[in-house]
């Protein structure tokens, strides 16, 4: 988990810089923030070592390895017990196929969303989802277009 830190505009500018290449060389980076690279070097090394950098990782094309079809899955549970609970991330994290996972407030209990082929793949998604715990009720979703999708998170929030 990332510590408090305070960054400035330098910390800043690297992050945008990396969130646009995160393999952007080092001497580039260093120009469009203003540093010579030595320093800014420290800098991304304190921002990973502190949390703030989680991973460098290569985004693929979704089409481009067979993964095209995005479904969001809304789930109920009547259980709301610690071994339930651990059960079920147990088995969300155990599925490649889960993008991401999320305990909600409100009607929904959990929404996933997933990266599949077609609905093949997904059928023998849920099966698998219901053989390893129990759920009340499950809603399906597929996304019919993808309107914005983005990994980069808004720095204009840090104080």
């Amino acid at each position: 988990m990332a510590a408090k830190m305070s960054l400035d505009s330098f910390d800043k500018k690297i992050l945008d810089c990396l969130q646009d290449n995160s393999d952007m060389v080092l001497a580039e980076i260093a120009r469009r923030v203003g540093l010579s690279t030595t320093p800014c070097w420290r800098r991304i090394n304190r921002l990973q070592e502190e949390g703030i950098i989680r991973a460098r990782v290569a985004l693929l094309n979704r089409k481009a390895v067979n993964a095209g079809v995005t479904v969001f899955v809304a789930v109920r549970t009547a259980q709301h017990t610690a071994p339930w609970l651990a059960r079920f991330a147990k088995a969300v994290a155990s599925f490649p196929e889960v993008i991401d996972c999320y305990r909600m407030s409100g009607e929904i209990d959990y929404l996933i969303r997933l990266a599949l082929p077609d609905i093949e793949a997904y059928d023998a998604f849920y099966k698998s989802l219901i053989a390893k715990v129990e759920l009340s009720d499950v809603t399906s979703m597929f996304a019919m277009e993808e309107i914005k999708s983005t990994t980069r998170l808004p720095l204009s929030y840090l104080p």
